[in-house]
């Protein structure tokens, strides 16, 4: 099975290898350094520094190969390739909310740079995966787990 695509923007791909990098060096050491610390406290049966610390260091080392599995799979957008006659990756969109009768702007941005309260949202999402390949002047009825939304597309732009 073809592994899937990781689309990223060149910011996003920088915080990716920013944050690796981080949790590989000074994160390491750090828990390293709590887990021998613990050890020093004595019965690590019941040491509960010492447990909080271990739980630590696998999660971070289980978001380590979250994070390599992601930029092996990474692919740079190409800002100067998007093409703004439709809603896609890379693209911000002006939307009118037919049913509150205003006015949202959402950035269609890869997974891993998703943040709704940024506005920016996954092309894997409901209303990313809806929106692509919609036009200007389009009503686009997109399932949510709330129900329905109606959104008229107002404006496409990088």
């Amino acid at each position: 099975m073809e592994e899937e695509k990781v689309l990223v923007s060149e910011e996003g791909l920088k915080k990716l290898k920013d944050e690796l990098h981080h949790l590989r060096g000074p994160r390491r050491k750090e828990i390293s350094q709590r887990i021998k610390e613990a050890r020093e406290l004595g019965d690590i049966s019941e040491n509960s520094e010492y447990e909080d610390a271990k739980n630590e260091q696998a999660f971070i080392e289980g978001r380590i190969r979250e994070l390599e599995e992601k930029l092996k799979h990474a692919e740079v957008i190409d800002e100067d390739s998007i093409d703004t006659t439709e809603v896609n990756v890379g693209t911000t969109v002006t939307l009118h909310d037919e049913e509150f009768d205003e006015k949202v702007e959402y950035e269609i941005v890869g997974q891993t740079e998703s943040d709704p309260d940024e506005g920016k949202i996954s092309n894997k999402s409901p209303i990313g995966k809806g929106l692509l390949g919609h036009s200007v002047g389009e009503v686009v009825t997109i399932e949510v787990p709330a129900g329905e939304v109606e959104y008229k597309i107002l404006g496409i732009r990088k």
